[in-house]
């Protein structure tokens, strides 16, 4: 990774043994605050279990992933194009994930696919490409929105269903080990509501906040997370998965 040295946690800070989304809104608005922590959730269970070697940031940005994956893998390769928002300090490569991906054939144990899927206008050919380059066995670290905001426009192109996520997966030659939901009917409604609140002034950030805590605190109950877990099915905010690239 360029700049390795330099690198700082952004978008999720460290707070004891966890990662936490960060209160600073330059780097995190209040209204994405709880879906960034039930994403983040999912990264720290699974990271230890399956992240190895030489792994690939794809859409970096800020590698906001970095301080998670880092003690798990030997090297870090991070790619994101040229006019990605989140400026190129730590890029090595800059390339459009909706191209050919400028890497040799298995060069890659991990690859991580963060918030990016729904900002490829060629999603099929990108997880065809994140096949050819991942060795036998590697593994595709992947989430994406689905009842979510705009953001990024004008390069915000997709919602895809799991349906959508393990055809164009499986299509690519991938074997999907995990699929999961993140969060359900609750998380969605209170993330719905934690972006108009946002927009309010001056009281407008603090209620988010308050929202996006209260929602996580709820999630402790088993009530909330039986109908969370439920509703999922149909009405999910996002999904997380792990694919891997089949041993011969």
């Amino acid at each position: 990774m360029r700049n390795e040295d330099l690198w700082k946690p952004t978008k999720y800070v460290r707070h004891g043994s966890r990662w936490k989304p960060t209160r600073n809104k330059r780097d995190l608005t209040p209204g994405s605050r709880l879906i960034a922590s039930l994403v983040a959730e999912k990264y720290e269970r699974y990271l230890p279990r399956f992240a190895r070697g030489h792994l690939a940031d794809l859409g970096c940005g800020k590698v906001p992933f970095y301080g998670m994956y880092r003690p798990y893998v030997s090297r870090v390769t991070c790619a994101d194009w040229p006019q990605s928002l989140h400026g190129n300090l730590h890029i090595d490569i800059a390339c459009s994930l909706a191209d050919p991906l400028p890497f040799r054939d298995a060069a890659f144990d991990t690859v991580i696919l963060s918030d990016v899927l729904e900002h490829v206008a060629q999603p099929r050919l990108c997880l065809e490409e994140i096949a050819r380059i991942l060795a036998s066995g590697g593994t595709l670290f992947l989430n994406t929105p689905f009842f979510y905001w705009l953001h990024e426009t004008p390069w915000d192109y997709y919602r895809y269903t799991e349906y959508a996520l393990r055809f164009l997966m499986s299509e690519a030659g991938l074997s999907v080990e995990i699929l999961e939901p993140v969060g359900g009917s609750p998380e969605v409604l209170a993330d719905l509501a934690g972006k108009h609140l946002s927009k309010l002034p001056v009281i407008g950030a603090p209620l988010t906040s308050v929202l996006a805590a209260t929602t996580l605190a709820l999630r402790r109950f088993h009530f909330w997370c039986k109908i969370s877990n439920k509703s999922a099915r149909l009405f999910p905010l996002g999904y997380f998965a792990i694919a891997r690239k089949p041993q011969p």
